[in-house]
């Protein structure tokens, strides 16, 4: 099916300039066909269909989380790469080749190769004739990695966040339809066809920071777009249901000179305007004077946008951070087990579900200690419908009457053995707790968490390779001939006077001197990064950023996130105070008038081990935002 081409290149992470880099293009148009592994690949080939000018398409599906699974799979004999590489390919193969849109994509995982095997063998089905390249780590040791299942595997599942140059590599000594990377950081997966096809080099740092800007704002997709920002409570980001229907995938078009705008499809549904910009520059970000990237720590304070069109906005203001401008360091994970998790759910309707509820977690809580005492502490409940999420204003009574409820209880042992009797507990509530009771779920599995340390960049190596498919059926075979291909649905005529709201609404000062929710006077959004969390608080009228500062100060932040601590819905049974380990760090964010907060240590170990239903904490943006708060 497929032979190797060229030889394998070995190389460290020592930053070496490039030779005589050469300008192939003055603009380069790069997309974003993915934002998370969960994304939708239909999106992905509307942005191919419907904007021609794509040189590249990134599909960006890798996470600490997903990087995790892939482990856990691969340790099982299972797969080392996204499953759903297949799926995604079939998909967009066949309009990618045929425009000549490279495809970029982290989705090999701890298994690049095995990847390249799958995607060499899809495209020989659909009678295509194309390349593949590879690029990832390698163990330092061996330069080869190893052997895990019968399967490539670094290290047994350590990965370092590599930058651009791999990809860049690749581009330059293959020209490929595809490429394949293991963990690279997110941005650098747009920075690289950038680089080479704008000539830069890496020490045009002033260029490398504002194509890590528009890396940033592409990487999750639809976030940009409208995607995760529609919010009837916030009448700035209310907007008619119908214009989620038909989001665009955003695309960035860069210039040469580091001009950067970045779009969606004209007719699109969604919206793309300075404040879902905003909301995406702060995701995931700690320190905003120090964003580190593997090629370049860029200070995105001084960004702003400026909106070209309802479709299209200029972003500029990215420079090199003035303390370090290139990490010394690498950052590496290494899997590592957390533990055994346990959990079950059940649920109550009607008059005294609460109390139930309680009764139940009450005797939940008594078998184990009965059978295996002091190991409560592992444990944390919550009552879903009520207060799983803690998203309610802290002083408000939430205990009221609820009709429909679900109580469910999450615990990490060290012995799987205690995970298991967790299951089997909860489960004897059927025959053993309050009336009512149905529906119960429980389940079990093992925890990673991806340990992080920094490393020299000449420890850790890389390669790049080619593989290209043996077929002799034509390029232009049925499979893949444009007439075969999914049709888009009509365009929306409304959603061209259903994105007027974004210019309908007079911004105007907050009130002062009464008590208002937060939801009034700005919007938010969280990201987390390991066990610590961000949020944005971008004011909807900008100089309110300033009576902001007065209120939202560490202490106040630490009030209302100590709700997050508690491991009963029921304070009688928990009365923790806030962990000493969390901190707040607040920043500002001058560019856009907004605010930067990072609570560190505040989810419960991180997404990879958490207990909360919530485990990346996305939901606490409402938390913060329900507050409320008195301007002066």
């Amino acid at each position: 099916m497929a032979n190797p081409d060229v030889k394998e290149i070995l190389c460290d992470c020592v930053i070496n300039l490039r030779e005589n880099p050469k300008r192939r293009r003055e603009t380069v148009y790069v997309g974003c066909g993915a934002g998370f592994g969960g994304d939708r690949p239909l999106a992905a080939l509307k942005l191919l269909q419907r904007v021609e000018e794509l040189n590249y398409l990134v599909l960006e599906c890798l996470a600490e989380r997903t990087l995790a699974d892939r482990w856990l799979s691969m340790a099982s004999g299972g797969l080392g790469y996204d499953p759903r590489v297949s799926e995604w390919m079939q998909l967009l193969l066949p309009l990618a080749v045929e425009r000549g849109t490279c495809i970029i994509t982290n989705m090999g995982a701890i298994d690049p190769s095995g990847a390249q095997k799958k995607v060499l063998e899809v495209a020989g089905e659909l009678g295509l004739t194309i390349s593949v390249a590879v690029a990832h780590e390698v163990h330092f040791e061996t330069g080869s990695g190893s052997s895990f299942g019968g399967q490539y595997c670094s290290a047994g599942g350590t990965s370092t966040y590599l930058g651009a140059a791999p990809i860049v590599e690749c581009l330059e000594k293959y020209q490929p339809n595809v490429i394949i990377t293991s963990r690279v950081a997110d941005a650098a997966l747009f920075l690289a066809p950038m680089v080479y096809e704008l000539g830069w080099n890496w020490n045009d740092l002033e260029l490398l920071a504002q194509g890590t800007l528009a890396g940033h704002l592409l990487e999750c997709g639809c976030q940009l777009t409208g995607g995760y920002f529609m919010h009837p409570g916030d009448q700035y980001r209310d907007m008619a249901f119908p214009l989620l229907q038909d989001l665009s995938l955003p695309y960035a078009e860069i210039g040469y000179d580091g001009k950067v705008c970045v779009s969606k499809v004209e007719g699109s549904g969604g919206i793309l305007n300075t404040s879902t910009c905003a909301e995406q520059l702060l995701y995931e970000i700690a320190d905003p004077s120090a964003y580190i990237t593997p090629d370049v720590v860029i200070d995105i304070r001084g960004v702003s946008f400026l909106p070209l069109s309802d479709c299209k906005v200029q972003c500029s203001g990215a420079k090199p951070s003035s303390n370090t401008s290139v990490p010394e360091k690498l950052l590496r994970l290494i899997p590592k087990e957390c533990g055994w998790k346990g959990w079950g759910e059940i649920s109550y309707g009607g008059n005294g579900s609460i109390q139930r509820a309680k009764a139940s977690e009450f005797l939940v809580r008594s078998w184990m200690e009965e059978t295996i005492p002091g190991v409560n502490h592992c444990i944390l409940s919550y009552v879903i419908g009520v207060d799983s999420l803690k998203a309610t204003s802290n002083g408000t009574e939430s205990w009221q009457s609820c009709g429909d409820i679900r109580l469910r209880m999450d615990g990490l042992f060290k012995l799987k053995e205690h995970a298991v009797q967790l299951t089997k507990e909860f489960t004897a509530l059927y025959t053993n707790g309050p009336a009512g009771g149905g529906g119960i779920s429980t389940g079990h599995k093992m925890e990673i968490v991806l340990e992080k340390r920094l490393v020299s960049r000449e420890s850790v190596m890389w390669k790049t390779g080619l593989q290209h498919t043996n077929t002799s059926e034509p390029e232009t075979s049925e499979h893949h001939s444009p007439e075969k291909m999914p049709k888009l649905p009509k365009e929306n005529p409304k959603n061209l006077t259903m994105r007027g709201y974004q210019s309908g609404f007079h911004h105007s000062p907050a009130p002062s001197g009464q008590k208002i929710p937060l939801y009034s006077v700005a919007h938010s959004r969280a990201g987390d990064k390991g066990n610590d969390i961000n949020f944005s608080i971008i004011p909807h009228y900008s100089p309110d950023v300033q009576r902001l500062k007065l209120i939202i100060t560490p202490q106040w932040v630490k009030h209302v996130m100590s709700v997050l601590l508690s491991t009963s819905s029921f304070l009688e049974l928990d009365a923790k105070p806030m962990d000493e380990n969390v901190s707040v760090e607040i920043y500002d964010v001058e560019g856009i008038h907004a605010m930067n907060v990072v609570v560190r240590n505040i989810l419960d170990g991180g997404v990879n081990c958490s207990r909360r239903i919530d485990r990346h904490g996305k939901t606490i943006s409402d938390l913060i935002l329900c507050q409320q708060v008195v301007l002066i």
